[in-house]
């Protein structure tokens, strides 16, 4: 098996930094809100829904120009460092509209990157590496989001219930995370790809560990269209969606459950040593048993969680359930994405990658905003258990729907170059 191509250790470096300034402050939204602000759980699912659409939605405009600039690297960086810059105001905030704003600019940074860099990893990987080099990014990922509660917590412990000076301290990492993406290379276009008038495309930049893209990788199909397959997986994605709501519900609850707030970034960054810790063998288990196949996996796991979540009230219980919530991240977040590089040509993967995630913000809003209208007026088990039904429903879709990678994208580890620049 190669190595984790530079780049991509890089990459997934500058996100464990950015990843662990955003999660300084995540879980400790819900709390500030309710208790410092005074505001109500539609507030948050408002928050978090507009966030995370502004993001998602973004991400189309991102990837469909860094597919036509060619050049992914400067849109990566502009989106880290508006990120950085807008999340320590957070700090400054004294009523619910002012986060959601400072949130909608945060998280417009993320949906400036967030496409182009995925295409980027894309690039880096080899065909039948996918899997495991989207999972190792997310691990990285995740590992910063145990770092930045962990240290979160040691800055309440040092000044108890000062969430203000939290979060203005979230500049560090972030100015850390924008200086290592100047390491980065940009690894250019593969070097088959042509251009939509039929011209020779640029030959990559980068030489080292880039592998080789096939005519059939770098054009399936007419130049400029994106197959029907990948356009059913999307459908599927935005069904699935509809029932993912903010994470922050599922604090909000364990929350109420525990009662002392202190708990809350450990947990958080307990669950996410799941996460991390399984990312890149989930990736890889795409790579081996078919991303469909685990995709459905994580899925279901996913529906058993949300629907633990409505029918338990015991702390012990919630708790065991938010930390048994991390498989279901391993097992879907490189897989989905392995699965989108898989299906569009590799002119496109900016495009792909920006749809993939503009479904999961138009789901995010409208599960997020209806989740907060059931968990006040309902309750928290109707709330749970309609995104544990949606989500089921999206795995028994998925099963049956033919989205499965075109043959030429499977290739066994063997043939993966493995040439210098590790």
């Amino acid at each position: 098996m190669a190595s984790i191509p530079r780049p991509v250790r890089l990459l997934g470096w500058s996100s464990l930094f950015t990843d662990a300034a955003t999660e300084m402050i995540y879980p400790l939204l819900p709390v500030y809100l309710s208790r410092v602000l005074g505001a109500g759980a539609l507030s948050l699912g408002v928050i978090e829904g507009v966030a995370e659409a502004v993001n998602s939605l973004l991400k189309v405009v991102s990837g469909y120009l860094s597919d036509r600039w060619t050049r992914r690297r400067p849109i990566v960086i502009a989106g880290y460092l508006l990120s950085s810059v807008a999340r320590p105001f957070v700090a400054v905030t004294g009523s619910w509209p002012q986060v959601l704003l400072v949130r909608a600019l945060d998280r417009t940074g993320k949906g400036i990157r967030g496409a182009p860099r995925d295409a980027m990893l894309a690039r880096f990987a080899a065909k039948g590496d996918r899997g495991r080099v989207f999972g190792f990014h997310r691990a990285m990922d995740h590992t910063g989001a145990i770092v930045g509660p962990l240290g979160a917590s040691a800055l309440l412990l040092l000044a108890p219930g000062d969430y203000r000076l939290v979060f203005a301290l979230t500049i560090v990492p972030g100015a850390v995370a924008v200086a290592l993406l100047f390491l980065v290379p940009e690894p250019g276009l593969p070097a088959a790809a042509e251009r939509r008038d039929g011209t020779p495309g640029p030959r990559p930049t980068y030489v080292g560990r880039v592998p080789r893209l096939d005519e059939k990788e770098a054009r399936r199909g007419p130049a400029g269209t994106l197959p029907r397959q990948l356009w059913t997986f999307l459908a599927i994605v935005l069904l699935f969606s509809l029932g993912n709501s903010a994470d922050a519900f599922l604090l909000l609850r364990v929350s109420e459950a525990v009662g002392s707030v202190a708990y809350i970034p450990v947990l958080w960054s307990a669950f996410h040593v799941v996460k991390a810790s399984l990312a890149t063998w989930g990736g890889s288990l795409s790579d081996r048993l078919g991303r469909k196949q685990v995709i459905v996996m994580g899925w279901l796991v996913y529906a058993v969680v949300y629907l633990g979540f409505a029918v338990s009230d015991g702390a012990a219980a919630l708790v065991a359930w938010f930390l048994a919530y991390g498989v279901y991240f391993a097992l879907t977040e490189g897989a989905e994405k392995a699965l989108i590089a898989d299906l569009a040509p590799a002119d496109r993967h900016g495009a792909a990658f920006g749809f993939y995630n503009a479904a999961l913000g138009v789901g995010a809003l409208t599960a997020s905003v209806a989740f907060g209208l059931l968990y006040e007026r309902v309750g928290a088990g109707a709330a749970f258990g309609a995104g544990a039904a949606l989500a089921g429903t999206a795995a028994i879709v998925l099963l049956i729907a033919r989205v499965d990678a075109p043959a030429d994208a499977k290739i066994a580890s063997s043939d993966v170059p493995h040439s210098g620049h590790q």
